[in-house]
């Protein structure tokens, strides 16, 4: 698909990327319910942080290797989506992904910390490493592609409503 191009002004391209921060937030219904949050998102990268969960594990006091892959797959494509040029488009897809398991995700978060390593017309390379426990316990590539324009953006986001069915997953 082609995208017609269209200039924006900086300031759009701001309000762009603040939308879509907010989108990966509260947006997002998994990234939500799991209590992803973004603590840092600009054009040179993104850092994601994971809190703890039993709902989120594999054994006691250990990430599922899953739910590491889908903090991973998050952050890469944040990491593009934080530094792109909106005039080429807004519709991201993920279209591959790999994943190295270093050592069990252990401890009360894991962060991970992604980059957009190659920007091209319509896909995008980013490389992501996620730390718990003070070490590395897993690190991928992310591969997206962005053609199109997604549905809503600019739309306003609601806050985290705490009546809403699906929350952030907390200890009891």
């Amino acid at each position: 698909m082609t995208v017609a191009a269209r200039t924006l002004t900086d300031q759009e391209q701001r309000e762009r990327r603040e939308w879509f921060r907010a989108r990966w937030e509260r947006g997002v219904k998994f990234n939500r319910s799991s209590g992803m949050r973004v603590v840092r998102w600009d054009p040179d990268g993104v850092e994601m942080v994971l809190p703890y969960a039993e709902a989120l594990s594999a054994h006691e006091g250990v990430f599922h290797g899953g739910v590491v892959s889908a903090l991973i797959d998050t952050a890469g494509a944040g990491a593009v989506i934080a530094g792109h040029d909106f005039a080429k488009g807004s519709l991201l897809s993920t279209v591959s992904m790999s994943v190295q398991y270093l050592a069990p995700a252990r401890g009360r978060e894991a962060v991970a910390y992604a980059r957009c390593v190659r920007r091209g017309r319509r896909v995008h390379f980013a490389d992501v490493d996620v730390m718990a426990d003070g070490r590395i316990c897993a690190r991928g590539q992310v591969v997206v592609t962005i053609s199109g324009e997604r549905p809503g953006v600019g739309d306003p986001i609601d806050p985290i409503d705490p009546t809403d069915p699906i929350q952030p997953l907390t200890e009891e």
